[in-house]
């Protein structure tokens, strides 16, 4: 190969995102086995059991799973999703009903979100968010978008793809990754130009549903407190909600909007504890190993590794720690959104912006929450939270990028 040609070549390839994928991943790793270090024992067999049955070695072999799709998809022109998009979609709204119509679906920590498969357990959301991205990416590409007026039978079609994965996801229960399908899909059809009247009402609407959250919760509240007061012989009423989701989720709310009503022993605990150890790292951090909330207990060990993985990283690495690891998910962002740009047909566009929002929103909601800006939700972080399937569907989303990158076409 000439020098001239491997230089092409090599610039086919975009070396920013797979430098914070290996580097958050790695960082991930570390991470997950200082929240679980309380673990360790001196006895060998112990040591060895630990090692073994630990969720960091998992994550290291998910992490080379992860990374191995994360190149194939990268070798894949992207073109061939559009193509079989139908098929991804069905795929994964099958492994979707599975979940609750199989015996392979199974209850962790309260929700049935994951299918038995013998080996491992895999969550079949993360399947349908990149189905979705790709069901209507495809579905905007072969459109004509322009006033609502006209573009009314695309969004039918749009909405029909779209509210079954988001209600099997929404009854599983959940919330927070039901969520993120359709402020990806707002996301494709604001980069599809679609007439801003049609934004006007979605934030209209979006205005409404929290102005009947924070009601809901405000009459939950209300009811806990009448409950607690009341006598064994009075019974309390329970109010008529407008919004169907759970009472721990409103708990959930009630902790972020009245943290005064909830009881700090129990609703508001992860919450108040997850704000300690991002406030105790300073600015240096108390070094690796060396952070108390997880380790001791305080910050729950059953969710310190997965969900509220940035708590233990700003406890020990403090201040400047969490800003490289901001840093790197800002990078990560910022090239994204620079492939879309220079993406040289409709539907790699869409594809890398589905990609971008996706994450963003998954690491704004999960530091936001941590630092009690949002309330607590379900939503891991991209890289660094321990789980498998999100581990590699992260990993097949960023490929999607990458492939985009490779295979534009120079004019």
């Amino acid at each position: 190969m000439s020098r001239s040609s491997f230089s092409y070549e090599h610039s086919r390839f975009d070396l920013i995102s797979p430098f914070c994928i290996i580097a958050l991943s790695i960082i991930g790793v570390f991470f997950i086995y200082s929240a679980q270090h309380y673990q360790q024992t001196d006895d060998w067999t112990g040591v060895i059991n630990w090692i073994l049955n630990n969720d960091w070695l998992r994550q290291i072999i998910w992490m080379g799973i992860g990374l191995t799709a994360y190149f194939v998809i990268s070798l894949i022109d992207y073109k061939i999703f559009l193509k079989y998009s139908h098929w991804i979609y069905f795929l994964a709204l099958g492994l979707l009903a599975l979940v609750p119509w199989s015996p392979l679906g199974v209850i962790i920590l309260g929700a049935k979100r994951w299918l038995d498969v013998g080996v491992t357990t895999v969550q079949p959301s993360e399947l349908a968010k990149l189905a979705c991205l790709v069901i209507s990416a495809s579905m905007l590409t072969g459109s004509k978008i322009g006033t609502v007026r006209d573009s009314r039978q695309t969004l039918a079609k749009m909405a029909l793809a779209v509210s079954l994965p988001f209600l099997f996801i929404l009854f599983q229960p959940d919330l927070g990754s039901a969520l993120v399908i359709p402020s990806v899909v707002l996301a494709q059809l604001y980069a599809s130009n679609l007439s801003k009247s049609f934004f006007t009402t979605a934030f209209a609407i979006f205005a409404v549903i929290v102005g009947l959250v924070v009601l809901d919760t405000h009459n939950y509240g209300e009811y806990v407190a009448a409950k607690m007061e009341a006598t064994e012989e009075q019974v309390v009423e329970k109010p008529h909600y407008w919004i169907p989701i759970k009472d721990y989720q409103r708990q959930r709310v009630m902790g972020f909007i009245f943290p005064d009503k909830v009881n700090r022993r129990d609703e508001g605990w992860n919450r108040e504890q997850s704000i300690i150890s991002v406030g105790s790292g300073g600015m240096f951090g108390k070094g690796w190993l060396n952070g108390n909330q997880a380790q001791l207990g305080y910050l729950p060990r059953a969710v310190a590794h997965n969900d509220f993985i940035f708590s233990v990283i700003a406890e020990e690495t403090g201040f400047l720690g969490s800003v490289v690891v901001v840093s790197l998910f800002g990078l990560l962002l910022a090239n994204s959104i620079r492939i879309a740009t220079i993406a040289r047909d409709r539907f790699g566009t869409l594809l890398v912006i589905g990609v971008a929002t996706l994450f963003s929103i998954h690491i704004f909601v999960n530091i936001a929450m941590t630092i009690g800006l949002m309330p607590i939700t379900g939503l891991p972080l991209p890289f660094l939270s321990h789980g498998g399937t999100f581990m590699v569907s992260c990993c097949v989303l960023q490929g999607l990028a990458q492939s985009v990158y490779r295979f534009r076409k120079e004019f």
